[in-house]
């Protein structure tokens, strides 16, 4: 419910805070004094256009934030997860209109969209009047509100799960129909390529691999020679080694006489030949390598080109002819295996599709029942509102022909104002008068049902008598023990039963220059004082007085 409505320089409304509590809050004043900006400032909260001549005069912007309290589990908790926006139990939406024409909207103090704003304040709150038909305009919302009445919400959840695993369904039977279509053209060449890619057996990588083999291959064939003489000079009849192996014998023998001398030479001449010797077996390893069998390089080259040949031929990268050979494969086992994967997916299509049939027809039909007990429940509170040659209906078209993911139903609330006239949708048939009586019917039918938790009537009760009036006063106050309900009246019945009555007026300021819109909460001797001005008008009388004693005591 709404806890808290702050306002900081909106048109006539320089400062304004007010609280509200549970049940019943009325909002009076004479003509002119500001309760149209009141409303207007709590739309701009909730999400509604902004508009640039709505910052009070002097101001560089205007503000208006809303503080609820929202049970967990409600729908605009939802709306807060799925925009990554914390839950805290309290909801504060607030707007901030420039001066230029630009608006920012946060909720939590955390900024998001209007869209946002607005999907969030439309959870929150119904604002109804006489030519506001934003509550009931989308026909998808009179099947949401029969649904909620009917307490099918579950039987819906149902559907809708049926309805995407039908769709899923005939999604895949759809794909699969249209490969078998492509791969049956194709048919032909399919099957020459898959045996001609299959023969080839190529490999991921295999072009790089053999390539590479190739080269080494060819340019071993160019060093071998410099590589034999080199182990020729190293190790053949004319190596050093025997010479030098020599030389060491004979230092060795000598060294006991004059190591000092002896033993720095042997001990080079020593590493002179291991580093011969270490030569000899990198050349002997060098020479292997290079060694060749002319048959595999031939075997090679034939490869490259077959491998080669088959990438332009299917102007595909050599490395990719392994997975092309693949789907050529898997579209050839799809033509001769996807007669029997189609009858499976027909199967499940089929059956999906009768699922959904049962559940969407029974739904259907729990839908015509509940909506008799809905005319029956909208129709028995009309006649005290003085509708009682009207007749309210909820009209269902339901075509098996065009399925959704709520059913096969479109439900819309159509009402016959007079016998004898022809029934119409709610919108077009009723007058503005009447449109907000059928709705404030509806609404107490429904308080419990498919409502926001805090609804907002705007002078719904202008231009009907005082009996009217009472009835209105009446409904508002039952549908105000199940939900917040706020009403800009000026029906002293409809004053006489509010739970919470506030005053709205207006004060004239530097000295007459400019006015300030005020809104004070009434006690008991001042309401009754408001509500004898609403029955007197300027001059206030002790009839007047007496009158409104009247209504405040029947209120009770």
């Amino acid at each position: 419910m709404l806890a808290r409505l702050s306002i900081r320089d909106i048109v006539l409304i320089e400062r304004l805070d007010i609280e509200f509590s549970r049940g019943l809050a009325v909002l009076t004043g004479e003509t002119g004094a500001g309760k149209s900006i009141l409303l207007d400032a709590f739309a701009l909260a909730l999400g509604g256009r902004g508009d640039a001549g709505l910052v009070r005069h002097g101001a560089e912007q205007g503000q208006v934030t809303a503080s609820f309290d929202v049970p967990k589990g409600h729908p605009a908790a939802k709306i807060l997860s799925e925009n990554g926006l914390d839950d805290t139990g309290e909801m504060i939406l607030r707007r901030v209109q420039l001066a230029d024409g630009r608006t920012r909207a946060f909720i939590n103090d955390q900024s998001i969209s209007v869209q946002t704003l607005k999907a969030v304040g439309a959870a929150l709150v119904e604002i109804h009047g006489q030519h506001d038909e934003r509550a009931l305009v989308d026909t998808s919302t009179h099947r949401q509100l029969l649904d909620a009445f009917a307490g099918l919400d579950k039987e819906v959840a149902a559907l809708e799960m049926l309805w995407e695993a039908r769709r899923t369904a005939n999604t895949a039977l759809d794909a699969h129909r249209a490969s078998m279509e492509r791969a049956a053209r194709e048919a032909d060449y399919l099957r020459h390529a898959a045996d001609e890619l299959k023969t080839l057996k190529p490999k991921d990588g295999e072009e790089t691999a053999l390539a590479e083999r190739r080269t080494i291959m060819m340019q071993g064939e160019k060093i071998a020679s410099d590589l034999r003489e080199a182990q020729e000079a190293v190790s053949g009849p004319h190596s050093p080694v025997p010479a030098l192996a020599a030389a060491v014998r004979r230092l060795e023998r000598r060294a006991a006489n004059s190591p000092a001398l002896v033993e720095p030479a042997v001990k080079a001449i020593d590493i002179a030949i291991n580093a011969l010797e270490e030569a000899d077996q990198h050349l002997s390893a060098a020479l292997v390598a290079a060694d060749f069998d002319p048959a595999e390089l031939e075997r090679i080259e034939e490869r490259l080109f077959a491998l080669r040949a088959a990438s332009r031929k299917y102007s595909t990268p050599v490395d990719g002819l392994a997975a092309l050979a693949a789907k050529f494969a898997s579209d050839v086992a799809l033509i001769d295996a996807g007669a029997d994967q189609l009858k499976k997916l027909e199967a499940a299509a089929a059956e999906a599709d009768q699922r959904y049939g049962a559940a969407a027809t029974k739904l259907s039909a729990a839908r015509a029942r509940s909506a008799d007990k809905l005319n029956k429940a909208v129709n028995a509170e009309l006649a005290p509102l003085k509708l009682d040659r009207a007749k309210f209906m909820t009209q269902i078209d339901t075509d098996a022909n065009a399925p959704g993911p709520q059913g096969i139903d479109r439900v819309e609330f159509w009402v016959q104002t007079n016998p004898g006239t022809k029934p119409g949708p709610l919108m077009k048939v009723a007058s503005g008068g009447e449109l907000s009586r059928f709705l404030l019917a509806l609404k107490v039918v429904l308080a419990d049902r498919g409502s926001a938790p805090t609804l907002v009537f705007d002078e719904i009760d202008t231009g009907v008598g005082g009996a009217v009036a009472d009835a209105i006063g009446s409904r508002l106050s039952r549908l105000a023990g199940q939900v917040q309900v706020m009403a800009v009246t000026h029906a002293p019945q409809v004053a006489a039963r509010a739970d919470q009555h506030l005053l709205i007026s207006k004060d004239a300021l530097d000295k007459g220059k400019r006015v300030a819109t005020r809104v004070n909460a009434l006690a008991a001797d001042h309401r009754r004082e408001e509500i004898a001005r609403m029955l007197a008008g300027a001059e206030i009388t002790a009839e007047a007085r007496a009158a409104a004693e009247r209504l405040l005591r029947a209120a009770t």
